[in-house]
């Protein structure tokens, strides 16, 4: 993270200093969804949940990481949970891309990793899906309220999770458990 925002400013430096002989400025520009990252990781890492932890694979791309939420509460307490997020160029007119890498039985992720959050989808009928006003911040938060307060059993994207709880809640929590046992130590 470091290292981008360093090139952010070695390159507003340079601004004033460069002359027409030099690279153009395709080769030395920033995009705006990297001048916005900058900013928004930041703020993110001086307000993440406790439960939860950023990880950079290259400091150098802030469009891509990973995050990992770990509830402290509720059906999913003790599982490890890995999330991926790909912010497109257009960010911040778009939201960003998640998936669940960690299979896990839930009415709002799907077994193969397709998650059910408003404020990920571009457009909603309700008016609480992405706006240019959101951050990562409001991601993250998002993401880790699947597993507490925002687990909504009654507009699932799992059907059969959400029909398993309304069933058995017992057996839907045994489940829960076992998918954590197998896949999110």
């Amino acid at each position: 993270m470091l290292t981008l925002a360093s090139k952010l400013k070695r390159d507003d430096g340079l601004k004033g200093s460069r002359t027409a002989a030099t690279s153009s400025d395709s080769t030395r520009r920033v995009s705006v969804r990297d001048k916005l990252l900058v900013k928004e990781v930041a703020e993110l890492e001086a307000n993440l949940p406790c439960t939860c932890k950023v990880h950079f694979p290259d400091p150098n791309k802030l469009h891509c990481f990973q995050l990992t939420v770990t509830p402290d509460e509720g059906y999913y307490q003790g599982g490890k949970f890995q999330f991926e997020t790909e912010v497109p160029d257009a960010y911040n007119m778009v939201p960003p891309k998640v998936k669940c890498l960690t299979k896990i039985w839930h009415p709002n992720i799907t077994e193969t990793g397709e998650i059910c959050l408003s404020l990920l989808r571009e457009h909603s009928i309700d008016g609480t899906g992405w706006a240019p006003t959101r951050t990562l911040k409001d991601v993250v938060w998002g993401l880790n309220s699947l597993f507490t307060d925002l687990l909504n059993f009654d507009d699932p994207l799992n059907i059969e999770a959400a029909e398993h709880h309304l069933r058995d809640k017992e057996d839907f929590r045994n489940k829960v458990d076992d998918y954590i046992k197998r896949y999110a130590r």
